[in-house]
């Protein structure tokens, strides 16, 4: 259920952004979400579709980027992506990694006429 606060927290953002650049429609928005914020991309979507309507976002094309977690390891500095149960590095396998993907959660652009 959190994804209807991040999502009102994302639209807000971009209808800040439009109404600032004197948009008349928003035509696309573009979020990037990390797989490691459990965030449903269906939900974000459900719930954009919601809270659009009756605005100047309503029936913008959403693009959802989702980004698999990656890892760094500190031993060796592999970098590679993260596994459910193996976070141990290929290389080295070593345990101590540095996440460096997965985490994001932000609004990339938005396109407006």
């Amino acid at each position: 259920m959190h994804e209807l606060a991040i999502t009102q927290s994302m639209f807000d953002i971009v209808l800040k952004q439009a109404e600032q650049a004197q948009a008349k429609k928003v035509i696309g928005i573009n979020l990037v979400i990390g797989e490691m914020t459990g965030v449903v991309a269906q939900s974000v979507q459900f719930y954009l579709d919601f809270l659009t309507k009756g605005t100047l976002a309503e029936g913008a094309l959403v693009n959802l980027k989702m980004i698999p977690p990656k890892a760094q390891c500190r031993n060796c500095q592999q970098t590679f992506e993260l596994k459910e149960f193996d976070w141990a590095c290929p290389n080295c396998k070593s345990n101590g990694v540095e996440i460096i993907a997965g985490k994001e959660l932000f609004v990339e652009s938005i396109e407006v006429a």
